[in-house]
């Protein structure tokens, strides 16, 4: 099954700033990752291209990264997961970056069941939950997108399982 799922986020700091945030992904100083509440994004030796990581059971290996445009990552796990997910940084004007999440891909067997039960409600609160600590270095308005009551089940599913 064809996937396309895209987070879009306008952020109204001038794009070198959002860069400088995001070079931060997946460094023990990582700036955007919301590592408080899920499974940290790792990779052995940083973010370039060819390194393999991921975070939780989503495993990838980053396909495309220029620091100022674009980190492109394809991923190797879950079985049935074929494609890539993506951000995307682009200066709409002097204040104002938009940061773009792109997952672009065909699953098949368990990985549509896979995404259809869990990932895509686990993927959407975590990206968001990522682009509200972006824009929370820049603001003392402190964002803070709420999860809804799928992703709170699964969650304390997840909790749950991991504890027996």
């Amino acid at each position: 099954m064809k996937i396309i799922n895209i987070h879009k986020r306008v952020i109204h700091q001038q794009k070198i700033n959002v860069v400088e945030i995001l070079k931060t992904l997946s460094t023990e100083n990582d700036k955007i990752w919301p590592n408080e509440n899920w499974p940290e994004m790792k990779f052995i030796n940083g973010i370039q291209i060819g390194a393999k990581g991921g975070h939780g059971p989503i495993r990838y290996y980053v396909e495309k990264y220029d620091p100022t445009e674009i980190i492109q990552f394809r991923f190797s796990k879950p079985n049935g997961f074929n494609g890539i997910h993506k951000f995307e940084i682009v200066e709409l004007n002097k204040e104002t970056t938009e940061i773009k999440h792109t997952i672009d891909m065909y699953t098949e067997g368990k990985g549509t069941i896979f995404w259809f039960l869990a990932i895509s409600s686990l993927h959407n609160a975590l990206i968001e939950d990522g682009f509200d600590k972006l824009e929370n270095n820049f603001s003392n308005n402190k964002k803070f997108t709420k999860w809804n009551m799928w992703v709170r089940f699964l969650r304390k599913r997840m909790k749950k399982r991991s504890k027996a």
